[in-house]
């Protein structure tokens, strides 16, 4: 299970429909409350967040991820603007475990899903 922690409806659907194709579960959260609680219920094999949303809390996500011993060894993927270096900055001191551009994002986004899919 994939979780996508992503305000921005165009995304979720291009994150759902290459998931769906692949055979990968998807759930989404927006909010950090509804992600944490998703990631503690679901254990998922990779956490997407949009770094360019505010309303996700995509920081506040990925610090409450890495203070919980029970959810900082979830992989963590986030993408973002390109042009929004501060965003990637604050993004990797926060702990992200991997930062695309938007468009490389969308590019690769089968490849990520197959890379973090989990055989159970």
């Amino acid at each position: 299970m994939v979780l996508v922690v992503v305000e921005d409806l165009l995304f979720r659907s291009k994150i759902s429909s290459a998931a769906r194709a692949l055979g990968v579960t998807v759930g989404a959260a927006t909010t950090p409350d509804a992600a944490i609680a998703r990631a503690r219920a679901e254990r998922p094999s990779v956490i997407i967040l949009d770094l360019d949303s505010a309303r996700t809390g995509p920081l506040e996500v990925l610090a409450r991820l890495g203070a919980d011993p029970e959810l900082a060894a979830i992989p963590t993927l986030g993408f973002v603007s390109h042009v929004h270096a501060d965003a990637i900055r604050s993004a990797r001191a926060a702990g992200i475990g991997e930062v695309l551009a938007r468009s490389a994002f969308a590019a690769t986004l089968p490849d990520l899903l197959r890379r973090y899919e989990r055989t159970t």
